[in-house]
């Protein structure tokens, strides 16, 4: 895949050369800022959020949230590990909240603990709804599309809602077939 990428990028920079070469250098330094500026901007988010999560943890809100999905992780992952249950709601959490790489490793943790268990199930099931991850508020969509200067950047909240939505229940449902099938 890194040579397609390759070729094109030669391809491309040759073309820009030969039809206008003014634009040669303009093109690639706009290209940098832009990827640098939302580099940034993703870099502030995750900051924000991280930081966020790591005082839930330590103020014990971690806890209390757990305890009020437990019901449902319990439930959906059929696990009674009150770490596992901590770390798969801290991940569940995150992702509702659109902050995919803040739920990343709330997910290794839980993977972690679900391994001790030798849970599969549980395993695959997490990363099934991690790929997919159902969003209530996609923040960093949000704040991304703001950053580059969207008019209304929140636009995407019910596009992305139904999508991940559907998107999460396929994917549950047909790693649940496919076990039924495959067993």
């Amino acid at each position: 895949m890194n040579v397609i990428f390759t070729v094109v990028f030669i391809a491309s920079m040759i073309t820009i050369a030969v039809v206008s070469p003014d634009k040669l250098l303009s093109s690639l330094l706009g290209g940098a800022e832009s990827s640098v500026k939302m580099a940034l901007t993703l870099f502030c988010i995750y900051a924000v959020w991280m930081g966020l999560s790591k005082l839930a943890e330590k103020s014990g809100l971690s806890k209390y949230i757990a305890r009020g999905l437990k019901p449902v992780t319990k439930r959906i992952f059929r696990t009674d590990d009150e770490t596992a249950n901590e770390q798969l709601a801290m991940n569940i959490s995150c992702n509702l909240l659109g902050l995919g790489g803040a739920a990343t490793p709330y997910a290794v943790k839980a993977v972690e603990e679900l391994d001790k268990q030798s849970n599969d199930f549980a395993q695959k099931l997490l990363f099934v709804i991690n790929a997919t991850s159902i969003q209530i508020l996609p923040t960093t969509v949000i704040a991304l599309r703001a950053g580059a200067g969207s008019l209304s950047p929140s636009d995407i909240f019910l596009p992305s809602l139904i999508c991940t939505a559907i998107s999460t229940l396929t994917a549950v449902g047909l790693y649940l077939i496919g076990r039924k099938i495959w067993r």
